[in-house]
């Protein structure tokens, strides 16, 4: 009974989706409040009905209904409870599910705020958002629904997925579940696929505003950006720690000791993560000097469409990825509405140019504008860079059947000097004046950090040898870092000159009194920190290989691994464990026992590397179990990575969202200056509604 209070759930979801965008656009277009109001009623009840349709699902995950062709799918005996409720987004039919809920719960979040400004672009949010609601859960409805089941088909060689009986076929139940894959088991998969989800749906909210702005000629006022400052910020926000968490799992899981290996699907996320990035310098440019109107509803429209293309990656299998799913029906249906929304938006933006006329011109080379703008045209190069690389081998396949590799060396070639130079652009774009700024003004504002970041980078070098490029980029970033930790020292010293305050207290008070300044500086500082997990990884990393023998070493970089066992035992989930039990030495000093392991998932016949690692603030010392000879006699093989700075990218990550959360959230006096009132109004007054920020 539940699982078809499920499936009415999740139809009825999609019928309100589809009237709340109907309806809206019907009102919007005709002028009648009635309407608008109505779409506003129904688009805000889609979540709650979809949350009956996710509770369904979970709870015949729990309880193992396996009369469910997903459930069957994605879950075992083995599993833990709260395994099995993560299953909701480890196959393909509970992910669409997942994706359409939480667009809705964005959707509901956004209209049910008090609306005062902007009026006219109301039911245009209403429509577009819902748009994308209605396509999401239409998938769940008719392509991939998480409520089929499985059907013995006298005849046919294999089992039919369907919601009710085909003609002769009776019901097969399995007695036991697949299981979800065993590389999903890990709490980096875990939170990925919600948080990366949480990015690509919130950045719908901006496309539906900049589109309604276009659609009633408001595009030249930057209401809709205001309106959705705070939504654009927690989205990229959410994309960020998606990215983090999917490299954490990749360290952890794939054993091959990195965290990021341009793999098709890690980019189809890294490129909305670029244009999101860019429109939010670029929004900036807009509010501050009306400048960039037409940049901000390219970046917008391209990060739409490009967080559509990684879902359209991930989960038709075009592209072959440890991440991806496998091949589905959705591919034609995704294409097509990547399609006609680009190319719908687009003409609408062609349409509207003369509209988006900028303010004001560039008044100088060097200026903070500039550094901007060529921030911008860093970004969407590497974004082109990275979706060529990618679509590269598909295209190959389509025109001439030989699918070529694009590896990383590519990426890195390509991507690698424009990332740089966006390193150089970061640090010099604090220094830089709003306008214009001399010359010799800013080669004297930049000399005492240039000459700091060279101290700190020549230091390192000449401790461990660099190589001239290693060098090259350890400077650049301490460069972009020194640049940035200097505006906290000149406003600390500030506050201290004219406060008399002390050196805490006036950092604290200068968060508190600018907030979204110096939030977006903590964000700039975990996105170096980041870059310096990626320096090491690319110039420090080290690595070596052995057979040992019970009591014979490994060395590597100043450590030593001696090998003591190697045992077998039966784990939780199903799983056969061999675990190799070792000593880490640094020099002559005992630091750390580690065991790394092989589990092998009995069910589904699929083995797991799982490492041991020995972290410091510095360096990972990452070990792996590679092979063995039998059990007790013979030799057994390690595998030992070095990965120095790795864990500034975790690191990095806390540092984002702390960051964000300062921006998007400011603090009561910050608010003071930029808050509406808040008093909910009708939708029919004479009066203007708008969503408050």
């Amino acid at each position: 009974m539940l699982n078809e209070v499920g499936w009415l759930a999740l139809l009825i979801g999609f019928g309100l989706s589809l009237y709340a965008s109907g309806a809206a656009a019907w009102g919007g277009w005709k002028g009648q409040s009635r309407w608008v109001a109505s779409a506003r009623n129904a688009a805000c009840l889609v979540f709650p009905v979809l949350t009956v349709s996710v509770l369904a699902l979970v709870a015949a995950l729990l309880r193992l209904d396996f009369r469910l062709a997903y459930v069957a799918d994605v879950s075992s005996q083995a599993m833990s409870p709260f395994l099995r409720a993560t299953a909701l987004w480890g196959g393909q039919q509970g992910s669409i599910l997942f994706w359409g809920w939480l667009m809705a719960g964005f959707v509901g979040a956004v209209l049910v705020r008090p609306w005062r400004s902007d009026r006219e672009l109301f039911p245009w949010v209403i429509a577009i958002a819902m748009l994308t609601t209605a396509f999401f859960v239409s998938l769940a409805v008719f392509i991939t629904n998480p409520f089929e089941r499985y059907w013995l088909v006298p005849g046919a060689q294999e089992l039919t997925r369907a919601l009710s009986a085909p003609p002769g076929a009776m019901p097969y139940v399995p007695a036991e579940g697949d299981g979800l894959n065993p590389l999903l088991r890990h709490f980096g998969m875990i939170g990925h696929p919600p948080t990366t989800y949480l990015g690509f749906t919130g950045f719908v909210i901006p496309y539906a505003f900049a589109m309604a702005a276009l659609i009633t000629g408001k595009g030249r006022e930057d209401g809709w950006i205001r309106a959705t400052r705070r939504w654009t910020l927690v989205a990229w926000m959410f994309l960020s720690v998606g990215l983090i968490l999917g490299g954490r799992w990749a360290y952890d899981v794939l054993g091959w000791g990195g965290f990021w290996g341009w793999d098709p699907v890690e980019n189809a996320m890294l490129m909305p993560w670029l244009t999101g990035t860019a429109f939010l310098h670029s929004v900036m440019i807009t509010e501050k000097r009306g400048m960039l109107k037409v940049w901000n509803m390219i970046l917008i429209i391209l990060t739409y469409a490009l967080s559509l293309f990684g879902t359209f990656i991930t989960r038709t299998g075009v592209i072959g990825s440890v991440h991806a799913f496998a091949k589905s029906a959705l591919g034609p249906a995704f294409f097509i509405f990547i399609g006609l929304t680009f190319l719908g938006s687009m003409s609408l933006l062609f349409r509207r140019l003369p509209d988006l006329r900028t303010e004001h011109e560039l008044e100088g080379v060097v200026s903070r504008e500039t550094a901007f703008l060529l921030q911008n045209l860093f970004f969407l190069a590497i974004t082109f860079a990275v979706f060529w690389g990618t679509v590269f081998p598909m295209i190959s396949e389509l025109v001439t059947g030989t699918k070529i590799t694009v590896g990383p060396p590519y990426f890195k070639q390509v991507a690698g000097p424009l990332f740089f130079a966006l390193l150089v652009l970061m640090g010099l774009t604090p220094l830089l004046a709003w306008r214009r700024h001399g010359l010799h003004s800013l080669a004297r504002t930049a000399a005492p950090i240039v000459a700091v970041s060279l101290v700190l980078a020549a230091g390192w070098a000449y401790v461990h040898r660099l190589h001239p490029a290693a060098w090259a980029a350890l400077w650049l970033v301490a460069f972009a870092a020194v640049a940035v930790l200097a505006e906290f020292v000149k406003g600390v010293r500030a506050r201290m000159e004219t406060r008399r305050e002390m050196a805490l207290i006036a950092l604290a008070r200068l968060f508190a009194r600018n907030r979204r300044r110096y939030g977006g500086y903590v964000v700039h500082l975990g996105v170096l920190m980041i870059a310096l997990a990626f320096v090491g990884d690319t110039y420090f990393k080290q690595e070596t290989q052995g057979s040992l023998q019970v009591g014979e070493e490994l060395a590597i970089g100043g450590y030593r691994l001696v090998f003591e066992d190697l045992r077998t035992y039966a784990g939780s989930d199903g799983r056969d464990i061999v675990e190799a039990r070792a000593s880490l030495y640094r020099g002559s000093k005992f630091v750390a026992a580690l065991a790394p392991r092989r589990d092998f998932f009995v069910v589904q016949e699929q083995p797991v590397t799982v490492p041991a690692v020995y972290s410091t603030p510095g360096e990972d010392v990452y070990v792996m179990l590679v092979g063995w000879e039998e059990i007790g006699y013979g030799s057994t093989t390690f595998k030992i990575y070095l990965n120095p700075f790795i864990n500034w990218a975790w690191l990095g990550g806390v540092a984002i969202v702390l960051g964000v959360l300062l921006s998007a959230f400011p603090g009561s006096r910050a608010y003071a200056e930029v808050s509406y009132e808040l008093r909910p109004r009708r939708l029919d007054s004479a009066e203007p509604a708008g969503e408050s920020a």
